[in-house]
């Protein structure tokens, strides 16, 4: 038995005593594994598709092609193979990831070319993939709005008003990552202790993964459970909590700790792309930590997002 739950956003928006099931629910899963699957998201399944489909022919193109657009751990654009290890995140030294990303983000400026080159600077397009623009602006318009609404339902779980975060997400800061991680016949044989995306957790606040499976592929630690294949469903996003969210719950809930197994020798053609959208709060948006009895931690300091996502953003750059 999954420690992970499913809940169903349809049962949420009726209201009464449905939507009371899921805020406890959410609650419970969130408590144990910092990890839900998501029904009823309403994130349309065509659009996914056609992300991937065009993700893929971004991947595809050759490696000189892809440099014109490469950038660095928290830019817009390629950032490839090499350059990026998760499980620095949590101070343990490993090998470089095995993928390549493509990165998008917020271009809601605020004027303060300080912040701006930071966590609004200008998206890089590949004329090459023309649809890739289109295509992942309808993405993530679409999962900005869900995340809001987690957000939303979030707060009621833990027994505060639904709108409690609205004020922190008006120009929120954000980052939509396409992973490709390639075959065993492309990579090689991993090195001792290397992975797609080594032992790691979130920065922010909400993460939506949408994810193929594979043997490769996604991990959920419990302190119960130990590593754990996560629970899939073709019609449920994945869902996890990051560092942020889990600072402010008074460390309450834990942030989801995750990794993406080494392309497996029984799969070595497996070839899998990841959507993820990580959601943060407004780049100054104060975090004072939920007190007990939300908490489960008194006195915690509070925090500003932006300095609090960047000093994580830096420690897994290689």
């Amino acid at each position: 038995m999954t420690a992970i739950s499913t809940i169903d956003l349809s049962l949420w928006r009726a209201g009464g005593q449905p939507a009371a099931d899921v805020a406890r629910e959410v609650d419970a899963s969130l408590q144990r594994a910092g990890f839900l699957l998501v029904r009823g998201h309403g994130v349309p399944r065509d659009l996914v598709a056609d992300v991937r489909v065009a993700a893929r022919n971004f991947f595809a193109l050759p490696e000189e092609v892809k440099a014109r657009y490469s950038t660095i751990v928290g830019g817009r654009g390629w950032i490839p193979p090499g350059m990026e290890a998760d499980g620095y995140a949590e101070g343990t030294e490993t090998p470089p990831d095995l993928k390549e990303s493509f990165i998008a983000g917020p271009e809601t400026s605020v004027g303060d070319p300080v912040v701006d080159d930071v966590w609004f600077s200008p998206n890089v397009w590949p004329t090459e993939v023309v649809e890739l623009r289109d295509l992942l602006t309808a993405y993530t318009e679409a999962v900005r709005k869900l995340s809001n609404e987690l957000l939303a339902l979030f707060s009621t779980a833990l027994g505060l008003p639904g709108d409690y975060f609205e004020g922190c997400t008006d120009r929120p800061t954000w980052m939509f990552k396409i992973n490709h991680y390639p075959p065993l016949s492309s990579v090689g044989e991993p090195e001792p202790g290397q992975f797609r995306i080594g032992p790691h957790c979130d920065f922010g606040t909400v993460t939506v993964l949408d994810r193929e499976p594979g043997e490769g592929g996604l991990q959920v630690h419990t302190d119960e459970g130990g590593w754990e294949d996560a629970p899939y469903d073709p019609e449920a996003l994945t869902v996890n909590i990051g560092d942020l969210l889990e600072y402010w719950s008074g460390r309450r809930w834990p942030s989801g700790r995750h990794r993406v197994l080494p392309p497996q020798t029984g799969a070595p053609e497996e070839d899998l792309v990841s959507l993820i959208f990580f959601y943060e709060l407004n780049h100054d948006a104060r975090v004072t930590p939920l007190d007990p009895p939300i908490g489960t931690v008194a006195g915690l300091e509070p925090v500003i997002s932006a300095d609090f996502i960047k000093s994580r953003l830096d420690k897994i750059t290689m």
